[in-house]
């Protein structure tokens, strides 16, 4: 039997996909958030992510059978494009079921690379980080006593599906120093006070490179639990970068020490 063929934003399924985009105290009530976009979805799927309803747009989806979900509906292209966030997503929308990630679960190398950020608050910063450790192969990004949940929509769109595609975990401060200090993990701060210069520093052993908010910087907790302060040279009046972009800095130091 073919899909049910929804034309209003009144209909109730459509309704909760939209509150699900926009509420995060739903989506944990729910254990739902939303993936938009074949590329991303595909990513969330190859994670082990499980499709509960999918939104298709006959008119822009190119293949037939998505992928997988318990529930599927169809889309006038109309409708579509008032629920879709961006364009250019292939006109497939899901709901998916959220599973619990923990530190134990992290799938971690020899001398893994790890991202650690605490109290990230916007999502895109967040999502760009996601996407420099894909790039780097990092094993993993924790992130502490996090401000935005990491299913909020605005990030899994910055981050165009890294969320999935690298192993992350929400957790206290406390509770991811236990687990790095458990593992003879090196914590490397990055902070302006009392720091050596990033790229003086041994990056080839196990590693986590941690980064607090642009405004405040990293907690005592951290700066007291650090095997090393590292900083980034500031050579023009500001003192301050991205965090994003810091996080490609020293990620990519990793990567060019460890390469040799």
């Amino acid at each position: 039997m073919a899909p049910e063929l929804i034309t209003s934003s009144q209909n109730p399924k459509v309704k909760h996909l939209l509150a699900l985009q926009e509420k995060s105290r739903l989506r944990r009530s729910e254990g739902l958030f939303v993936v938009e976009g074949r590329r991303e979805l595909e990513h969330c799927i190859e994670a082990g992510f499980e499709l509960d309803t999918v939104f298709v747009c006959p008119e822009i989806f190119s293949a037939h059978g998505p992928l997988g979900a318990a529930k599927e509906f169809h889309l006038t292209r109309e409708l579509y494009e008032k629920v879709a966030y961006r364009g250019g997503t292939e006109g497939i929308i899901a709901e998916v079921r959220l599973k619990e990630r923990r530190l134990e679960d992290l799938p971690l190398s020899e001398h893994p690379l790890i991202v650690v950020l605490e109290s990230v608050e916007k999502p895109g910063n967040l999502g760009a980080v996601l996407r420099s450790a894909d790039a780097a192969g990092a094993d993993a990004v924790i992130v502490c006593d996090p401000l935005t949940d990491l299913f909020n929509p605005n990030l899994i769109r910055a981050s165009i599906g890294a969320i999935f595609t690298v192993p992350t975990v929400a957790c206290s401060s406390e509770d991811a120093i236990s687990f790095l200090k458990a593992r003879g993990i090196q914590i490397l701060t990055a902070q302006l006070q009392d720091s050596s210069v990033y790229y003086d520093v041994d990056m080839t052993r196990g590693t986590a490179i941690v980064m607090g908010t642009e405004s405040t910087g990293l907690t005592p907790v951290w700066r007291e639990a650090a095997d090393a302060h590292i900083l980034i040279p500031m050579l023009g009046r500001l003192d301050s970068l991205n965090v994003s972009v810091s996080a490609s800095i020293l990620l990519y130091e990793a990567v060019r020490q460890r390469r040799g």
